[in-house]
């Protein structure tokens, strides 16, 4: 029985995280929790993000809550978390940050990675560039996020990057 009910709690769990996810029956721009929506894209990628790599999740509770096309950020935050758990090969640290940032929310993607060389930063966020090995990218991932943070929410999406410390910086506005 014990098993059973720690069977149903996790598939209630996943359900509910697939669900905020997907953002089933929300308008498509709404006020939308930023710890919700990166609780759930972690849930969904939990299978994706190997027993090697510890996440640390650092968020700011006055964060308050934005209008924001939800099932684009939650996009975002599956390309950039799976970005930052590939370049780490299986071992390393990713922490996600959440804090107010004058009339912005910055939510910031930090892995213990590589890095990206500094030859190629300016140009990871083109179509169709990646550093991945060819047949594991499409280099899309990042093209489409930059334009849903950029074009659709009006904020900003930039990296910095060297051995071991690559973040990504996703600047929303505090108001439409």
């Amino acid at each position: 029985m014990n098993e059973i009910t720690d069977a149903v709690t996790r598939i209630s769990a996943l359900v509910g995280a697939a669900k905020q996810y997907s953002q089933l029956g929300r308008a498509p721009y709404h006020e939308v929790d930023l710890h919700d929506l990166l609780d759930s894209t972690l849930m969904m990628l939990s299978g994706k993000i190997a027993k090697g790599v510890t996440v640390v999740k650092d968020y700011d509770h006055a964060v308050p809550k934005i209008p924001a096309y939800a099932a684009e950020l939650n996009q975002v935050w599956t390309n950039l978390i799976d970005n930052a758990v590939s370049a780490m090969g299986g071992e390393g640290t990713l922490t996600i940050r959440t804090t107010v940032d004058g009339d912005a929310v910055l939510v910031e993607f930090g892995d213990t990675g590589p890095g990206i060389a500094d030859e190629v930063q300016g140009r990871i966020f083109e179509p169709f560039f990646t550093t991945k090995p060819p047949g594991e990218g499409t280099g899309l991932g990042l093209d489409i996020s930059h334009r849903i943070v950029v074009n659709h929410h009006h904020g900003d999406l930039r990296v910095t990057s060297r051995p071991g410390d690559t973040r990504f910086q996703v600047r929303l506005p505090l108001s439409p």
